[in-house]
């Protein structure tokens, strides 16, 4: 470390996990880990229905630097998620077109921002997965200081490097690679689940019976 300078090495890829989460919505995924794993504040930049899984790559910024996350792009490789805790300030953009460019150019897959982006057309445009939690046209310094490859915050989420990423409309989750798939496994057990519940609304042969149950079990 020098002056406030971290740059650890990147944690393997752990592509059967990333396989066995795609595709599977963020909300589920998060109950079936208790309901305490999820982004708030975080949104969509792209205006187009977003869907991502991938290897999370984490730098840590101070509010409206991004030295050190020019120095991550470099180091991306193909399926990384770029998630970075920018101390969830919006006052400047931390990233925009350009460093999309770069990070697109590595094999990166999306971005998550816990500060603000600049340039939202141009992820639309290049169909650019990007979470963030505001939108500012005023660039960032770059001074430093910063960290690569430690555990973050973004969104009240805790993510460790390596940590598989899964991203949609509704927010992000983190997944750690030694979890991954027997959470795909409950996850898949849960959207079957709710599929076959909406059916049966559908069909008209689902009973509600459980509310006055627990109304009941709480003395109304």
């Amino acid at each position: 470390m020098s002056h406030g300078i971290e740059i650890h090495p990147r944690h393997e890829a752990f592509a059967e996990g990333v396989r066995a989460l795609s595709g599977l919505p963020s909300s589920v995924i998060s109950d079936v880990m208790g309901r305490l794993v999820g982004t708030t504040g975080l949104h969509p930049v792209n205006r187009s229905a977003v869907s991502v899984c991938g290897n999370a790559f984490t730098v840590q910024v101070r509010a409206g630097d991004n030295l050190l996350i020019h120095k991550a792009l470099d180091m991306l490789m193909p399926g990384d998620v770029l998630v970075v805790d920018g101390e969830g300030d919006v006052s400047r953009a931390l990233v925009g077109e350009i460093m999309m460019t770069s990070a697109r150019k590595h094999g990166a897959v999306a971005f998550v921002i816990d500060g603000a982006v600049r340039d939202v057309d141009a992820f639309e445009t290049h169909q650019f997965p990007c979470w963030s939690r505001g939108v500012n046209l005023r660039g960032p310094y770059k001074d430093g200081p910063g960290s690569i490859n430690i555990s973050v915050n973004v969104g009240g989420m805790t993510v460790n490097p390596g940590d598989i990423i899964v991203g949609d409309a509704d927010g992000l989750v983190a997944v750690s690679p030694a979890q991954a798939l027997e959470i795909a496994r409950l996850s898949h057990d849960k959207v079957a689940h709710e599929q076959a519940m909406i059916a049966e609304i559908l069909n008209g042969t689902y009973s509600s019976a459980w509310v006055d149950a627990s109304l009941k079990a709480k003395g109304f």
